[in-house]
């Protein structure tokens, strides 16, 4: 059984496989967009790899039993369940196909990887996982690379992520984790862009969100980023709050990320130009068109090249959710807001 795929062999189709991550990846690459390289670690090797854990040891069963709002026995579960996950060997065959794809997409040396949960009900219109497993990055070498697929296999039982799962009796068969494992962009700059106003739900205009260093600094909101609006039309750039950024996120010795002092030179100074505020604008105008709704982008400027990467996109679901609920509830009786009117006279 094959328990890889490359970004160039999946789209959204095959999300029960790949995950959202991994098929939105898939999606953008072949859809001409730039991402980093990489491959999924499919959900056919969580299955396998906790196959061999349930043989004496049945996780599913134990969450399922589980009550949601008994919190302290879910975190006693969930911490027994990780630690199992984590120290668990993986199955010599799928460590030898992850083996043989980490030095496909390094080469001859060892690169910084991300390694990033990929669970297959993130960013499902019915039930949404966003956030709730976890995300590794400056991976520096294979040893790295194998602790943290488990890992991130062992975050789907986070106190967080059980309790979503039990307080919606979401069946655990159902729920699956692949895992995206691609190069890790040195970034000068990165943050999120949204093709429609987050505050207002203006679809004209575009919003971009941005800070020095890695995007993690912004998405996990250490650092209030600049922010820039943009006609999606005309590309006039109708507001810009430029914020004092003290820190920004790099890689630290030996792997991982670190917060670090930005220079007092351009801790006031924005993190994009115009043109690239324009570059971003094209680029999300494609992504918006090619998915057909409004869409929350994660992206990355190059440190060297310059060049800008996507590292996710995703439906936008605030202002969505907010146009598909009804306005009011239907009744039963079309006429009965006509005799409310006129306090039930003939």
């Amino acid at each position: 059984m094959s328990y890889i795929s490359w970004f160039a062999d999946v789209d959204l189709s095959a999300r029960p496989h790949v995950g959202g991550k991994g098929a939105s990846l898939g999606e953008l690459q072949g859809a001409g967009i730039a991402v980093p390289p990489g491959f999924v670690v499919r959900t056919a090797a969580f299955e396998r790899f906790l196959a061999a854990i349930e043989a004496e040891y049945p996780v599913r069963r134990r969450i399922e039993s589980l009550r949601g709002e008994d919190l302290s026995a879910v975190t006693a579960c969930c911490e027994a369940v990780r630690r199992r996950l984590e120290q668990a060997p993986l199955p010599a065959d799928l460590r030898e196909q992850i083996e043989t794809a980490h030095a496909r997409l390094c080469g001859a040396h060892d690169r910084a990887l991300a390694v990033r949960s990929s669970a297959t009900t993130e960013d499902a219109a019915d039930a949404s996982f966003a956030g709730l497993q976890d995300t590794y990055l400056w991976v520096p070498d294979l040893g790295q690379t194998l602790q943290r697929v488990r890992s991130c296999w062992a975050s789907l039982y986070s106190v967080e992520s059980v309790s979503y799962r039990r307080s919606r009796n979401l069946p655990e068969q159902a729920v699956a984790m692949a895992v995206v494992v691609q190069a890790m962009v040195d970034a000068r700059t990165a943050g999120v862009m949204f093709t429609r106003s987050p505050t207002s739900g203006d679809r004209s205009v575009i919003t971009v969100e941005g800070a020095w260093g890695l995007g993690s600094a912004v998405v996990g909101g250490e650092v209030t980023p600049d922010r820039w609006v943009v006609g999606k039309v005309t590309g006039e750039i109708t507001a810009r709050e430029i914020s004092d950024k003290a820190i920004c996120h790099a890689p630290a010795a030996g792997g991982g990320i670190e917060a670090r002092p930005v220079p007092q030179s351009s801790r006031g100074a924005p993190c994009l130009n115009d043109e690239e505020l324009q570059t971003l604008r094209d680029i999300a105008r494609r992504v918006e068109r090619h998915y057909g709704c409004p869409q929350d982008i994660e992206w990355a400027v190059e440190r060297t090249s310059g060049e800008v990467l996507l590292l996710q996109s995703r439906p936008e679901t605030v202002w969505s959710s907010k146009e598909a609920a009804p306005a009011a509830r239907a009744a039963g009786n079309p006429l009965a807001h006509v005799m409310t009117i006129f306090g039930g006279r003939r």
